[in-house]
């Protein structure tokens, strides 16, 4: 069962801030918790759902934070004019995870709020780390199933794998790397044979899947799900009136069937009460592959540490139907575990129809030109291979994760498209100004080993006031402060005890996130320059900055690891 452990946390929370705005402006004590944090509290009849909004353009938050329009201000008091006393809880907003307020005014748009920058900076960027991570840590375990790994009926190759396929590895990684962020123990189904074409096909997208000997055999297991199948309450069993009328029927498909038992579905999912299956699921016929497919189900539940795991399918549109097959049939042969499905849209390619090996390689190959391009003769060497090789993966994964796992993703795989190296799209995007940063790093190091910086003090040093560059505050409050809930919310939709058999998760969420920051950063770096004369009396803001920008390496290390693709310290 997946449980969440609540951990007090002393860090700056939007939502923190967001309900304890709310709560004085409805006039209720200053009280924070867990059940309510990202939610709405106790909201009064009538009154708006959101009573304060975050701002995030660069235009608005020259001058506010947080705004309650007077719209909202209209449902609770008269003309929208808040009285003094709760102007003054507004003001002297205080609580755990709670940004602290500098000042606020009634506008003509509504009751603005400015958060204390210097003081946030500082508690920010005096403990990075913490943002880092999830502020909730949950207790379950989750196996992700992955369907299109699984053979039907040979040996998988990567020429076989589907780009709608290729979506859902990619998924289930990234989804892997985020659930254990959040402490679950997450298990992978299936494994696969080691050095075989499919495990090569993977690590060179930075995929590192379980795999076991050649040899290793699932024998046992599967021979207890077939006598399970084979004595299930729900496996059909002809009468001998039908025998005799589908007798001629049969003999013409008797060989391929015989020996094969036939479960009913629609009777598993109504008798055992599972939502959200679809109602034409009828009676199916137990074959070899589908037996594979709930032995290795099997395995990987039984290598969950808790008792209760989810099992989380996480397949193509175009193999849904197949899948929910197999997960009723997994019931029917007495399996208890939890089991959602995250379905994918599929991925379409105007003009040609490529699989996923063909893809990589295609990308592999403008890369490699898209390099020559830029660099010119120095593209060559193991390094430069392991450089094209992150950067087609980044490519990848950033082109197939950031649309929103229900809806189509559309590729350009024209031969003469090319992958950029410049402009804001994508991974080649995000991992460039990853590498900025490392750039910056290494030149600042240099000053300091040449005598001309000493080292950067730490934060209680330093006056974070001489932060008043527009773009500082932005990647922040925008970025740096959010982070840790942002992770949190994947975690909350993979939750056992709710909903039907499919399930939604925010999957774009990192990538979109990513490219987002490096459009933020790469305009403010472009603007300022960060490392300047080696005068005293400019140290102060220029360690202010580094604080700030080595925490953003920092950020990108951390959401980078979330899609496996290590950092570029150079481009």
């Amino acid at each position: 069962m997946i449980m969440d452990k609540i951990e007090e946390t002393s860090l700056f929370l939007i939502s923190a801030t967001v309900e304890a705005l709310s709560s004085a402006l409805r006039g209720q004590p200053n009280k924070v918790t867990e059940s309510n944090r990202g939610g709405d509290g106790d909201r009064i009849s009538g009154e708006p759902e959101k009573l304060w909004f975050k701002e995030s353009s660069a235009k608005n938050l020259r001058n506010r934070d947080f705004l309650s329009p007077t719209t909202v201000l209209n449902t609770f008091y008269a003309d929208g004019q808040v009285p003094p006393m709760v102007m003054s809880r507004v003001l002297s907003l205080r609580g755990s995870g709670v940004l602290p307020v500098a000042g606020g005014e009634m506008m003509g748009e509504g009751l603005r709020v400015r958060v204390d920058r210097p003081t946030s900076f500082r508690g920010v960027l005096s403990k990075t780390t913490e943002y880092l991570k999830s502020p909730t840590q949950r207790q379950g375990a989750v196996v992700l199933n992955c369907p299109a790994l699984h053979p039907k009926p040979s040996a998988l190759s990567p020429d076989a794998l589907t780009l709608g396929q290729l979506r859902t590895v990619l998924l289930a990684d990234h989804m892997g790397a985020l659930l254990r962020r959040q402490g679950f123990t997450v298990t992978f189904c299936p494994v696969l044979p080691e050095d075989s074409d499919i495990i090569f096909f993977l690590q060179m997208l930075g995929i590192d899947w379980p795999t076991v000997p050649v040899d290793w055999t699932n024998e046992d297991r599967e021979e207890k799900i077939q006598d399970a199948l084979e004595h299930s309450p729900y496996r059909e069993r002809e009468t001998e009136e039908g025998r005799r009328k589908s007798e001629g029927r049969r003999k013409a498909d008797e060989a391929e069937t015989e020996g094969l038992c036939r479960v009913n579905l629609k009777r598993v999912f109504q008798e055992e009460n599972l939502l959200g299956y679809d109602p034409s699921l009828g009676t199916c016929t137990v074959h070899r592959d589908s037996v594979s497919h709930l032995g290795q189900l099997d395995r990987a539940s039984e290598d969950c540490t808790v008792s209760t795991a989810t099992v989380l399918h996480v397949t193509s549109c175009q193999d849904d139907f197949r899948q929910q097959q197999i997960a009723v049939l997994w019931r029917a042969s007495g399996a208890t575990a939890h089991q959602r499905h995250l379905v994918c849209g599929p991925v379409k390619t105007p003009g040609t129809d490529l699989n996923a090996a063909q893809y990589l390689q295609l990308r592999r190959i403008q890369m490699k030109e898209a390099s020559e391009i830029k660099y010119g003769e120095q593209v060559e060497g193991q390094s430069w291979d392991d450089i094209i090789k992150v950067m087609t993966s980044a490519t990848v994964r950033f082109e197939l994760l950031s649309t929103i796992h229900t809806s189509p993703v559309t590729l350009d795989v024209q031969r003469e498209g090319g992958v950029s190296t410049k402009g804001p799209r994508g991974g080649v995007f995000v991992m460039y100004n990853c590498a900025r940063l490392h750039t910056l790093f290494d030149s600042y190091e240099r000053g300091v080993e040449k005598g001309l910086y000493p080292e950067i003090p730490e934060c209680a040093k330093l006056d974070f006031s001489a932060l008043k560059e527009e773009g500082e505050w932005l990647l922040l409050f925008n970025y740096l402060i959010p982070f840790s809930e942002l992770l949190d919310q994947s975690g909350h939709s993979v939750d056992c005890g709710v909903g039907g058999a499919r399930v939604n998760i925010k999957t774009d969420q990192i990538c979109r996130f990513l490219v987002s920051l490096s459009k933020d950063f790469s305009s403010y770096y472009n603007r300022v320059h960060v490392l300047g004369e080696p005068l005293p009396h400019l140290f102060n803001q220029m360690f202010c900055r580094l604080k700030l920008l080595r925490a953003l390496r920092e950020l990108y290390h951390s959401a980078l690891d979330l899609l496996h693709l290590p950092p570029i310290r150079q481009l």
